[in-house]
């Protein structure tokens, strides 16, 4: 394949609309998506809600941000990892032990899941306006659901990268491929997702999902990424807009938190969350992937891929391996009564294991099957992680009182003290002197295993700040995977070799790569 070719795939698959069949009046179909040509597929209203549903089905590849894409978040951080430093020639340690290549194979593939959802939102967008609809709403609601993901997808673009190109249209011509074959600037990427979830909040989206549109995007999900986009922002860019991104960042959390449909999160179970059995009634899921139990092409694997030989507690699945690698930096983070250890991780005893696993995902019914065909939707946005955001925001505020009121809102759900009675005592004083550095505690062991730890370490820290961090801990709590690799190169990832080899001055690299 050329160079040319390859780009061309990677921006936009110009030449190929990866869609789903039509989906039912109460369900996102999950039908494998057929091959078509852009510019004769678009002529009725059901072909554009096919090709929507193409969309959410890119969300569903572990190459992207589906459920087995913690190789690019989790595993990058503190909370878990993997000490096989041999399979795969080694390419999936590289992330974990900060010895990433720009050649790595996984890198580049998930550099290419991602535009490839971007792709196909934009084919969306441009090819919604040659139909003719009969209801106009229905038109606006399906150009909020490919913006919301256009806008998700750059912002893990953006968070792991940087600069990147910046692709709103479809392509159709090698020239134009070429004249969008660059990184824009980081504030400009922003921008647009500032943009497009903007566009989102002020569609005719549905303020929430009900049981009949799980995995739907809603004005909840668009007000919760938007207030995180606001936060990163705050946190991550130029201090000069700072205390703007953050009281815009409090104002849609706030309105993400206000279109909730219970009381206190003590109202939720923690353990509901994560029930298979009330996945379709659980409050607290703001946005999630959906996956059918039983399904041998769309249910969901998390429940046995994490499970040790010789458990039953995750599923009927028989497992012959180590399951979901846990550090022993974040085991020893948990502190004692926490309820969330305990469901979250398992000490497993088996003479080959010996290790501690995940088990905050099961599926143990007979339905998912000894194969472990799970019905675990994968969740993206929750309740929790709101409360939190808000937590983090106010404390950048200075409103310690209701930063600590949210903070408490996640600890009461959990079993644990309240912060003022908890930093009273030494042992806890001691490991989160600070009000932020407690948020950061609560959001590890509350969203451990969701890929949301890394991005919490980019956001909280600067890039000087986490090497100080990592070099702090223990190497013996981390696993094979060496600390001391860690450095301010590490901050992004590298842009991919085949990537930076189209236009080394405009696809130019990241430092220390």
């Amino acid at each position: 394949m050329t160079l040319k070719k390859y780009k061309i795939a990677t921006f936009s698959a110009a030449f190929v609309l990866a869609v789903m069949s039509s989906c039912s009046s109460d369900f996102i179909d999950l039908q494998d998506p057929n091959a078509v040509s852009n510019s004769t597929y678009y002529r009725t209203e059901g072909d554009v809600q096919a090709a929507v549903n193409g969309i959410y089905q890119s969300l569903r590849t572990g190459n992207g941000i589906g459920e087995t894409s913690a190789l690019y978040s989790e595993e990058r951080s503190d909370n878990t990892g993997r000490n096989d430093n041999q399979s795969n020639a080694g390419e999936p340690f590289q992330f974990n032990d900060f010895s990433l290549l720009p050649s790595n194979g996984y890198l580049k593939t998930h550099w290419l899941a991602l535009y490839q959802s971007i792709a196909r939102s934009n084919q969306v967008l441009d090819g919604i306006e040659k139909v003719t609809f009969t209801n106009a709403n229905l038109k606006e609601q399906y150009k909020a659901e490919a913006k919301f993901i256009r806008a998700l997808i750059y912002f893990h673009l953006v968070r792991k990268w940087g600069d990147v190109p910046l692709v709103t249209k479809s392509f159709n011509t090698i020239s134009e491929v070429s004249e969008s074959t660059f990184r824009e600037k980081q504030d400009v990427v922003y921008q647009q997702i500032v943009q497009d979830l903007k566009d989102a909040l002020g569609s005719p989206l549905a303020d929430v999902q009900t049981a009949a549109t799980k995995g739907k995007v809603t004005k909840a999900a668009a007000n919760a990424l938007l207030g995180q986009v606001y936060l990163t922002m705050a946190t991550t860019l130029s201090a000069a807009n700072r205390t703007a991104n953050l009281n815009d960042a409090k104002t849609y959390l706030m309105a993400a938190y206000n279109l909730r449909t219970f009381g206190q999160l003590k109202d939720v179970p923690y353990t509901d969350v994560f029930d298979v059995a009330k996945k379709t009634t659980c409050p607290e899921i703001i946005f999630q992937v959906v996956n059918r139990q039983g399904d041998i092409n769309f249910s969901s694997s998390i429940a046995r891929s994490n499970q040790a030989k010789g458990e039953t507690i995750n599923s009927l699945f028989t497992a012959t391996g180590s399951g979901g690698n846990v550090k022993q930096d974040l085991v020893l983070d948990y502190e004692d009564t926490d309820l969330r250890k305990d469901f979250s991780i398992k000490y497993a005893n088996d003479p080959i294991v010996r290790d501690y696993f995940i088990t905050k995902f099961r599926d143990a019914s007979a339905a998912a099957t000894t194969n472990g065909y799970g019905g675990n939707d994968w969740i993206l946005i929750r309740y929790a992680d709101v409360i939190l955001m808000l937590a983090e925001v106010h404390m950048h505020l200075g409103e310690e009182s209701a930063a600590i009121g949210f903070l408490d809102q996640v600890r009461e759900r959990a079993g644990m003290p309240k912060y003022e009675v908890s930093k009273a005592t030494a042992a806890y004083a001691a490991k989160y002197p600070t009000l932020k550095l407690a948020i950061l505690h609560e959001r590890r062991v509350e969203l451990a295993f969701e890929n949301h730890r890394w991005f919490d370490l980019l956001r909280f820290f600067t890039t000087e700040e986490l090497v100080t961090y990592f070099k702090s801990k223990s190497q013996a709590d981390y696993g094979l995977a060496k600390i001391s690799n860690f450095g301010t190169k590490d901050r992004y990832y590298p842009i991919p070799f085949d990537e930076y080899k189209l236009n080394p001055e405009k696809m130019y690299q990241n430092p220390g790569y």
